[in-house]
């Protein structure tokens, strides 16, 4: 048998998103010979997943990769660039952590070989701070030689009933990664693809944004700061009362982010329900995603688009880019959808009748800021909202009486 022609040294490794679509997408000729992963859970979903993967504990104490990584994966913490997280920027104690994946690739190149490079991150990266984390990138990037681009996509164009958007970055001075990123686009989706029977949203936020989807969730999130696990919530318009507004539960969030229902189901030495898994598949690389960047790398395409010079002058990146040697490029033509793979509609994935209803205390919590702001005017749905409370706490109040 011939050795694979990809070898994969995945940092910042979660529990897998990247490697196991570029395994979908390339089967045989792709190896990943090396995860490094701090935090214990992802560690044993690695352990668990890819049982024969050596797994380094920590990218700051990471010295070398593999002699023959072709490519270093890195979906490192969003947690300081993403408008649900502290917004610290790429200098914050997690996202930071970012130099020392540089610092490998340095001493890789150093030793005679450079691997390429991909990269997922939230979009917010582009803005924060005036685009100072993306300028950041792009000057690490350059420093050590690689021809580089990057595109916004939203993980819908896979076909999964989630509304995820993320930043896909490629780095390489062994192919052009504009013919990975830039070959396929397929414009929007219609509106007609997607069914009016559910509608996914935030209900931890109320006043502050809704995150509303049609026919799919919005972002899934690891938790909010203090590791309280935050699934959205559900309106089924058609369902009885009692089922109006339900949550996923992790195995259907699992399944929207590309993997395999009880992909992250393992021994986690813990009592607690579902322990860690959200944060987990919160975390995650859409699998189906990094799916169809192994396609291309594996086939590249035509990279023929219209750019345009584009200089920083401290305001935001746009939504798609290349660049080499100080230069930077703009692509006009190019939306987040590279594909429209088949569409799984929300229903398909959430079984409304074994969903866990939403709770009287989150109902009304929610309920008060609703209607305390602006947000959530689709036709029905605040009515909705107050009936399911009224409903939900009367049953509270019956069965404390009873």
């Amino acid at each position: 048998m011939s050795s694979p022609t990809h070898k994969i040294a995945a940092l910042f490794a979660g529990i897998g998103g990247i490697e196991l679509g570029f395994n979908r997408a390339m089967g045989d000729d792709v190896e990943t010979s090396l995860f490094c992963e701090w935090w214990d859970p992802a560690r044993r979903v690695l352990t668990a997943r890819f049982p024969d993967i050596d797994i380094h504990s920590d990218v700051r104490e990471l010295t070398s990769i593999p002699e023959d990584t072709t490519l270093v994966t890195a979906g490192f913490p969003c947690t300081d660039l993403s408008q649900a997280g502290r917004m610290a920027g790429i200098e914050g104690a997690n996202s930071g952590l970012i130099k020392h994946v540089f610092e490998v690739l340095d001493k890789a190149k150093a030793n005679g070989h450079l691997p390429s490079l991909m990269i997922e991150n939230v979009p917010n990266m582009l803005a924060l701070n005036k685009g100072k984390a993306m300028s950041y990138l792009v000057q690490e990037i350059e420093q050590l030689g690689y021809r580089w681009a990057y595109r916004v996509v939203d993980s819908r164009f896979t076909g999964v009933p989630q509304r995820r958007r993320r930043v896909i970055m490629l780095a390489s001075r062994d192919f052009d990664p504009r013919a990975v990123l830039f070959s396929d686009d397929a414009g929007p989706r219609d509106e007609t693809d997607y069914k009016t029977d559910a509608f996914g949203f935030y209900w931890t936020e109320g006043r502050l944004g809704l995150g509303w989807a049609q026919d799919a969730v919005p972002t899934l999130k690891g938790g909010s700061t203090v590791g309280i696990p935050s699934p959205p919530a559900i309106w089924v318009p058609d369902a009885p009362i009692e089922r109006r507004l339900v949550k996923p539960r992790v195995e259907d969030a699992e399944l929207m982010q590309g993997f395999e229902r009880g992909w992250t189901d393992v021994d986690f030495g813990t009592n607690r329900r579902n322990g860690p898994r959200w944060k987990l598949v919160g975390n995650a690389v859409t699998a189906r995603v990094s799916e169809w960047v192994a396609r291309r790398i594996a086939e590249p395409g035509d990279p023929d688009r219209l750019y345009t010079a584009w200089r920083h002058m401290g305001k935001s990146w746009p939504n798609a880019a290349w660049g080499e040697n100080g230069k930077v490029y703009t692509v006009l033509d190019i939306g987040e959808f590279p594909e429209q793979q088949d569409y799984t509609h929300l229903r398909e994935v959430v079984d409304v009748e074994a969903a866990e209803p939403l709770s009287a205390r989150g109902a009304a919590g929610f309920c008060k800021r609703l209607y305390e702001g602006n947000l959530g005017r689709y036709p029905g749905f605040r009515e909705d909202v107050l009936e399911y409370t009224e409903w939900i706490s009367s049953v509270g109040a019956q069965q404390s009486a009873a």
